[in-house]
């Protein structure tokens, strides 16, 4: 044990540099393999503990205020219900910020099923009549808490918010899902009367097996009638939308850090074996001395997996310990997830099964170790190793420089060696050129939107009184507007009415909206239309079918020419123009503007233009873009960059101790046949660069279109739909191979030197 621990710190010592390495690269690899665990769990408990707290729901329908929902309760898989509440649409400003919303009735006790859970402030009391509680995204989008006042546009009528509280119901969604208010029932009634809409209802089920939901909702919609439903929401929905982008931040911040997990066991196994090919005479010295090779393969194993603990424990200490501090939703995932039950579990899992993983690949090259002779063999001459080719003999003749040439045969002339280095090196350069792939569809989403279903920047509704006519010609009178796209956005009935789907028809005929169409073609005929991929999933269809969809009691029936691109509600979503609509319904009038701005417009500036314009009777939005939800992923794409880079130089580092030891045993040969000191030092670091380069290619060859399939497959997943992925661009590529290739051969250049400058006796020992 003696001899076994001063092996083991003599090799650390000559080898500081690549146990370094190997702990940095561990402690990256396991801390983003941890803070996936903690966007997962972050992204599914909060929802999940909000509707266990609040026995909420599963699924939400709203009615007209005279269907009869009574007999819900009595269907068979339903346990309980929620309401039925008095409901009205309304539209409500604080502080300059005005949101539309949905005034549900409700007592002074909360409900005891779809349970709201007071985050601050109180319940609803008889002593505040014109008290209300706020959904907690709606408070958070009007910037409202507690004792604030809010405004109902036109009626001078004002409510006071007395509390906020959380929801499981699908949030608040600024022009395409209206925010929930709890407030007295005489309120909403006063509220409707004002505005002079009739109110609604809205009635909750619980069931008693969350996956009957599809056919308890439409018994209980033929139950009711098609006609008097006007929306259908469950328990999948809503959680998928309180998962959203968090979900798709682990995700792939849990296929990164299992890529770099295998990347960097794979590093590890190119450097334990290219140690035991360099030090064959002193592993034979051991055996000779009384090691066995259970001693032997335990030395490599056991110094390796000690690397490997290290580092573990390094990122388990640190996201423990500062995890919470990260800036933004990194930070707050980590501090909610060290709150939940199953975060120690995870917290020990995860880095002992990385450090399991790659003992593993240790093992495998300690066994080579442990095979070595007692009495090692005399290595073969440098000639016997593989002759000059046909095309280098060739080359050599015609003058080229022999370190070209020798370094070209000295890469690719390493038998099995050669295509292993350069797979080992090729794999984190793959996984970069995904990385960069990803950043660069994101900013894509920012530069060219219109390409990817954000034709319009700024969404705007008016309010009653205006014309249609004004209202459009207000807003193209600002020379920064290209154009204004009237239409409307209602709720659907899918087939077989188990769900609602967003229909949307924007555009006319003489002026059509933009549509991003990746397959198929534009609506341009009667009852055409395009699909996002969620509903084209969601009802069982393809491009050229014809869909029978129910609008208000009234079927509607359009014929799908296309996939477009629909970053929003999942890509359940059918699109066609106005004209098609109103083809059914011709008295139907365009309840908001989609308004495109011509290249370089600044949206807020339009935003405020239009509104101090119009005196405040435009109700004006700016188009959220994916990419500024998933802000925190240029960070998280950024790290594991840097992860990636690291075990990529660590495989270099290995690359160069094999070809620097091939240039030790050719050092006499090189010599004889006349090449100077520098020209054999270029040998060595020409073969490194051809070698880094090969890499490169191979890992951009297959990054590329990987790339593609992964964020296209996540593009179909979501619902968004494939024609998102974007690969980066030619330069960056270019530039990301010449960083790699110098960034070796300067690595390369200082161990060449040194390699050159032996003495020539202490070469003939050396491979004795």
């Amino acid at each position: 044990m003696r001899a076994t621990l001063r092996w083991a710190h003599a090799d650390l010592r000559t080898h500081r540099g690549e146990a370094l390495f190997i702990v940095a690269a561990t402690a990256g690899i396991v801390a983003a393999l941890l803070l996936a665990a903690a966007l997962f769990g972050y992204a599914t408990n909060p929802w999940q503990r909000v509707f266990t707290q609040s026995h909420g729901a599963h699924v939400w329908i709203h009615t007209g205020p005279d269907a009869d929902t009574s007999a819900l309760a009595a269907l068979d898989g339903v346990d309980a219900v929620a309401g039925p509440y008095r409901t009205a649409p309304t539209t409500v400003e604080s502080r300059g910020a005005r949101a539309t919303v949905e005034l549900r009735g409700a007592g002074t006790e909360p409900p005891a099923t779809g349970r709201p859970l007071l985050t601050s402030g109180g319940w609803l009391s008889a002593g505040s009549p014109d008290g209300v509680v706020l959904e907690s995204s709606l408070a958070r989008a009007l910037v409202a808490g507690p004792g604030d006042a809010l405004t109902l546009p036109g009626s001078g009528r004002t409510l006071t918010v007395i509390g906020v509280a959380d929801s499981a119901e699908p949030r608040y969604r600024p022009g395409e899902r209206a925010g929930t208010v709890w407030a007295h029932t005489d309120a909403v009634r006063t509220a409707a009367q004002g505005a002079g809409d009739r109110p609604g209802q809205v009635i909750g089920l619980l069931l008693a097996d969350p996956d009957d939901t599809d056919y308890v909702v439409q018994r209980a919609v033929t139950r009711i009638g098609a006609g008097a439903v006007t929306d259908v929401s469950d328990w999948r929905q809503a959680r998928a939308e309180a998962q959203g982008d968090t979900r798709l931040l682990g995700q792939v911040l849990g296929l990164f850090g299992l890529g770099a997990l295998l990347a960097a066991a794979l590093a590890v196994y190119g450097a334990i074996s290219t140690r035991v090919r360099g030090h064959l005479r002193d592993i034979s010295i051991l055996k000779a001395i009384g090691f066995t090779p259970g001693q032997v393969v335990r030395v490599f194993l056991v110094q390796h997996l000690a690397f490997a603990a290290l580092g573990a424990v390094v990122a388990t200490a640190l996201i423990g310990a500062l995890g919470s501090r990260i800036p933004g939703r990194l930070g707050e995932a980590v501090g909610i997830w060290q709150g939940l039950p199953a975060h120690t579990a995870a917290l020990l899992a995860v880095p002992v099964g990385a450090v399991l993983f790659i003992g593993a690949t240790t093992a495998l090259a300690a066994w080579r170790a442990g095979r070595v002779p007692p009495v090692p063999g005399v290595p073969a001459a440098p000639g016997a190793r593989g002759g000059l080719t046909g095309p280098a003999r060739r080359a050599l003749g015609l003058r080229v420089s022999p370190a070209l040439v020798l370094g070209f045969h000295r890469a690719f002339t390493r038998g099995r060696q050669t295509p292993a280095t350069v797979a080992r090196l090729a794999l984190p350069l793959l996984l970069i050129t995904v990385a960069l792939s990803a950043w660069t569809t994101l900013t894509r989403f920012d530069s060219d939107p219109q390409e990817l279903g954000l034709a319009a920047a700024l969404t705007a509704r008016a309010e009653k009184g205006i014309g249609d006519a004004g209202t459009k010609a207000l807003i193209e009178r600002d020379d920064r507007v290209a154009a204004a796209h009237p239409g409307v956005e209602v709720a659907a009935l899918a087939p077989g009415q188990t769900g609602t789907i967003a229909l949307r028809g924007f555009g006319t005929r003489h002026q059509p909206y933009p549509y991003s169409v990746a397959e198929g073609r534009v609506p341009a005929g009667p009852d055409e239309a395009v699909a996002g991929q969620g509903l084209l999933d969601l009802l069982d269809v393809r491009i050229g079918d014809w869909v029978r969809i129910t609008v208000g009691g009234h079927p509607q029936v359009l014929h799908i020419v296309g996939r477009s691109i629909e970053p929003e509600n999942g890509g359940r979503t059918v699109s066609t123009s106005l004209d098609t609509l109103r083809e059914n319904d011709p008295a139907l009038r365009p309840t908001l503007y989609q308004v495109r701005l011509h290249p370089g417009a600044d949206p807020a500036e339009v935003r405020a233009a239009l509104s101090e314009a119009s005196g405040g009777r435009l109700d004006i939005h700016e188009v959220t873009s994916p990419a500024d939800r998933l802000s925190a992923m240029r960070g998280v794409v950024l790290g594991l960059i840097a992860v990636l880079a690291l075990i990529g130089l660590t495989e270099v580092s290995t690359a160069i101790g094999g070809t620097v030891r091939d240039s030790e045993r050719d050092l006499l040969a090189l010599k004889a046949i006349g090449l100077s000191p520098r020209q054999i030092t270029a040998v060595t670091v020409t073969a490194v660069g051809f070698t880094a380069l090969a890499a490169v290619v191979v890992g951009a060859a297959l990054g590329v279109p990987l790339a593609g399939w992964l964020i296209d497959a996540e593009g179909r997943s979501s619902g968004i739909g494939a024609g998102i992925a974007h690969a980066p661009s030619p330069a960056l590529l270019v530039f990301v191979a010449a960083a790699a290739v110098l960034g070796a051969v300067a690595l390369a250049l200082l161990p060449a030197v040194r390699a050159t400058r032996r003495r020539l006796v202490d070469t003939v020992t050396a491979f004795a």
